[in-house]
């Protein structure tokens, strides 16, 4: 796996836990460009994907730095989540049933439903969706990102589950397109790179033609 940490984040899933899927590129290679090179980094991704606020970041962030052992751990489980999520979204966006896969994320949903409370919220008689530890616990950011996921999946939006048409891209994403034919991650990077390639293609194609001619 390489790091490239000066990669921004980018999220184009339409989903935080595709989005999470998203911060390496999945090659013919194996994982490249790895956008999660630390804990820290993994704090300011779940910051930009909504799933901590900057207070709750910025506190972890701080825990992180006096319990390390802690903090490698919590690194670590989010880079075993998010292998999970990629095999699970992977099967559905292929047409398969997922097997083994689901049972390993079926246990990441448990896990991380234990720390799910309904607590009040605005209003004198309004009740809504908190979790609990989140600024204490170092793998918090991975509960809500993992109850996405799990909507996703149970949701009329499963059949729109996509992987990029790009060569070596493997992001994902879904197809909420008006005409439904999203390709690509994203145009300017992935459309426009398959399009030259294409162009190229036919460019040197012509030229061995007209040699052979």
């Amino acid at each position: 796996m390489t790091d490239s940490p000066g990669l921004p984040f980018k999220y184009i899933g339409g989903n935080p836990a595709l989005d999470l899927v998203n911060t390496t590129d999945w090659t013919s290679r194996g994982p490249e460009n790895e956008r999660l090179t630390d804990f820290p980094q993994v704090t300011r991704w779940a910051e930009g994907a909504g799933v901590l606020s900057s207070k709750a970041a910025a506190t972890l962030r701080s825990r992180a730095g006096t319990k390390p052992r802690e903090a490698e751990a919590a690194y670590q489980a989010v880079l075993r989540t998010r292998e999970v999520l990629q095999r699970v979204f992977t099967a559905m966006a292929d047409g398969k049933r997922p097997g083994e896969e689901l049972e390993e994320f079926n246990r990441l949903l448990g896990r991380a439903l234990e720390h799910l409370r309904v607590v009040p919220g605005k209003g004198q008689h309004a009740l809504r969706l908190s979790w609990d530890e989140q600024e204490t616990r170092l793998d918090a950011m991975l509960w809500p990102v993992v109850w996405a996921a799990a909507q996703l999946l149970t949701s009329d939006e499963t059949s729109q589950i996509r992987v990029c048409g790009g060569e070596d891209c493997g992001w994902m994403y879904v197809n909420r397109s008006r005409n439904g034919l999203r390709r690509w991650c994203q145009m300017e990077t992935c459309g426009t790179r398959e399009k030259s390639r294409r162009r190229y293609g036919k460019a040197v194609g012509g030229r061995r033609y007209n040699l052979t001619a």
